[in-house]
């Protein structure tokens, strides 16, 4: 019998073999692909660091032609303004990550626990605005007007706290991954829920904890529309509403610099347009970048789990 059943498995193994040359083309596939995501932003950098002059003559290029850091010291005069920001955006990024993932993952817990009986329901209130959206005015009203977040810079943490998708994965990670049998006998020894949740459920959640807590980061950081709809206090511009603000002024000088003044329109013209706009974008994207690799090795898992069963 366990012949038999030997000779089934490797019968079955040879399904789940991957020839040399199948395994030569998905190794292809993945470098071409790795190259279309490293190649772009090895442009950007490297146009970040190339002299206006250059780019205007000889055009975009991986190595550049001529070297210079002009763009980032134009960016360092604006050093107070850009630390202000960057202490804003941090902030708002580390609260709202830790806030977001409490709410989400309680909100997941409890509509994945088949006893409770308003789950079905709630699982509906959940589900909804993924397919319907109350509009932006709506939303606006109730966060300017009823929660008066106007001008508060609560207004650039709590709209994105929770999203439908992110308790759709929570819901899915606990209920095929926690047993109802763990949550029974722990409240036959008394623990309440709360100490079921904080002592048993999340210390073996930590996949989907860093999955949500990735979406969540990546939403804070790279947000600059809350801060266009509810900041006018420049104090409490994000550093991606900052740097928004700063390359659209970059492209008004230098598109209205006949009309200007004599140092205005000299400013203009020696504005490094393009390599700005490259090193704005290398700011945002170098501290995710850092980030992710700590996520990375739940990160997968997490979101496979979350998104395969119903």
């Amino acid at each position: 019998m366990k012949a038999k059943v030997n000779q089934t498995q490797s019968g079955l193994d040879k399904f789940n073999r991957i020839g040399f040359g199948a395994n030569a083309l998905f190794h292809v596939i993945f470098i071409v692909i790795s190259l279309l995501c490293v190649i772009p932003v090895l442009f950007v950098l490297s146009i970040s660091f190339s002299s206006e002059a250059a780019i205007n003559e000889y055009g975009y290029r991986l190595i550049p032609k001529v070297f210079s850091a002009e763009s980032y010291l134009f960016l360092l005069k604006q050093g107070s303004v850009i630390l202000r920001a960057l202490g804003v955006s941090l902030f708002v990024t580390i609260t709202g990550t830790v806030l977001g993932t409490l709410l989400t993952t309680t909100m997941g817990y409890v509509l994945s626990r088949s006893q409770y009986r308003l789950r079905g329901f709630l699982t509906w209130v959940v589900f909804i605005p993924m397919v319907f959206n109350g509009g932006m005015v709506s939303s606006y009203y109730v966060n300017a007007n009823l929660l008066g977040l106007k001008n508060n810079i609560w207004a650039l943490i709590l709209p994105l706290a929770v999203s439908s998708f992110n308790v759709i994965i929570c819901k899915t990670f606990f209920k095929s991954t926690i047993p109802d049998s763990i949550v029974e006998s722990a409240k036959i020894d008394g623990a309440s829920q709360l100490k079921i949740f904080f002592k048993i459920v999340l210390p073996v959640s930590l996949p989907v904890l860093a999955t949500i807590g990735l979406f969540l980061c990546f939403t804070y950081w790279n947000d600059w529309f809350q801060s266009m709809l509810y900041i006018d206090d420049s104090r409490l511009n994000s550093l991606q509403a900052l740097l928004t603000q700063i390359m659209g002024n970059v492209d008004y000088l230098s598109q209205n610099a006949a009309g200007l003044g004599v140092s205005a329109a000299e400013l203009a013209k020696n504005m490094p347009k393009e390599g700005a706009r490259m090193a704005i974008a290398i700011l945002i994207v170098l501290p995710i970048a850092c980030a992710y690799p700590f996520f990375q090795r739940y990160f997968i898992s997490g979101l496979t789990v979350g998104a395969v069963k119903g």
